[in-house]
C-alpha cells in the first residue's frame, strides 16, 4: 500500500498500528533498500513501513508487502518526527526503526521471530532493548566504490570500547546501567566523523507508551529505556550490521580521497549469521535459551 507522506499512513493505518512488531525503514538513498526490507520481513514483523523518496523504485514482490510512505529523508529531524509520531498513534506496540543498508540481528535469529524475542524480553519486564550499529564495509574500494557489497562485506573483530554515560542534572556522575559505545569506522575515522556522531548505541527495539520521546542521539525521554539491562541481571541486546557509515565516508568530499581501504589487521568477513556476532562480544544472549 501506498501513502502520500505520513499524516495519510497514519489516517489509513490504524489496524496496520494496532499490533507489532512494527519496523520503520528510512531509505537515505537507493542503495540495498529491497534486502533491506527483506531481511526485516524474513525476521517477522509483522508490518513493516518503508519511509522513502517518491523517486526511488521497490522490487515488485517488496512493494505489494509494505507500506511504503513518501517521505523526504533530509528533511530536519527526518527520523525522530516520524517515530515519535508513530509512537504517539501506536501506544503499547514494539517499533523497531533502522536505514536503508541495516541489517537486524539478535541471539539465534535464524531459528526464532522477532515476535517471539520480543515476547521473551516483555517478560523480563523490559520495554527496550539496546542495539550495536556495527560497521559494515566492502573489502576492495576498487570493486565496490560506494563500501557496499553483501558478497565482501567486512566488519571490525575489535576496537569496541565503552564509556560512562555523565549525567548533567547530577554533576556529570555516570548514569545507572547507561554506557556510550563507541568502535568500528566512527572510531577509526574519527577525525572525519562529528563528536556526536561518534557513538554506535542505539535504543532500536522499544514499546511505544504515550508521551515517550526520540531524541537525535537514539536515547529516549525515558532514561529507563536507555540502559543496558535491568536491575537484576543482563538482558538481551541486538547488533544492526549498518553499510551507513562506509557509504558516507566513502561519499563525502572532505573524507573519500583519504580513504583507500577501510580493511586493518582486524578486518574479518562478515559471516551473515548471529553465531558470529555472539562470539565477537557484539550482542548479549542474557537469559535467552
Amino acid at each position: 500500500m501506498r501513502h502520500d507522506g505520513l499524516d495519510d499512513f497514519l489516517r489509513s493505518a490504524g489496524e496496520t498500528l494496532a499490533k507489532g512488531p512494527v519496523a520503520l525503514v528510512f531509505a537515505e538513498d537507493d542503495v540495498e533498500i529491497d534486502t533491506t526490507i527483506r531481511h526485516h520481513m524474513q525476521l517477522g514483523f509483522r508490518t513493516v513501513a518503508v519511509f522513502i523518496a517518491p523517486v526511488y523504485d521497490l522490487a515488485p514482490d517488496v512493494a505489494e508487502a509494505v507500506h511504503r510512505v513518501d517521505h523526504d529523508p533530509g528533511g530536519t529531524d527526518a527520523v525522530t518526527r516520524v517515530v515519535d509520531r508513530v509512537i504517539a498513534a501506536a501506544p503499547g506496540v514494539w517499533l523497531y526503526y533502522c536505514y536503508n543498508a541495516e541489517y537486524l540481528f539478535y541471539p539465534f535469529c535464524e531459528t526464532r521471530s522477532v515476535s517471539e524475542m520480543l515476547a521473551f524480553h516483555t517478560e523480563e519486564r523490559r520495554d527496550a532493548m539496546l542495539a550495536y550499529v556495527v560497521d559494515l564495509y566492502a573489502d576492495d574500494l576498487d570493486r565496490c566504490p560506494d563500501a557496499v557489497s553483501l558478497d565482501r562485506a567486512h566488519l571490525d573483530r575489535a576496537g569496541y570500547y565503552a564509556l560512562a554515560r555523565p549525567d548533567p542534572a547530577n554533576h556529570n556522575h555516570p548514569k545507572e546501567r547507561q554506557l556510550d559505545f563507541f568502535g568500528g569506522l566512527r572510531w577509526r575515522f574519527d577525525e572525519h566523523v562529528p563528536v556526536d556522531k561518534r557513538k554506535i548505541d542505539r535504543i532500536a527495539l522499544f514499546r511505544a507508551k504515550p508521551g515517550l520521546r526520540l531524541r537525535p542521539d537514539h536515547t529516549f525521554s525515558d532514561e529507563e529505556y536507555n540502559t543496558y539491562a535491568c536491575p537484576w541481571h543482563n538482558n538481551l541486546t541486538a547488533a544492526i550490521v549498518s553499510f551507513r557509515t562506509a557509504k558516507a565516508l566513502k561519499r563525502n568530499p572532505g573524507s573519500t580521497f583519504d580513504i583507500r581501504s577501510f580493511t586493518w589487521h582486524n578486518s574479518t568477513p562478515f559471516e551473515w549469521h548471529s553465531r558470529q556476532l555472539l562470539d565477537l562480544g557484539l550482542m548479549e544472549p542474557g537469559q535467552w535459551f
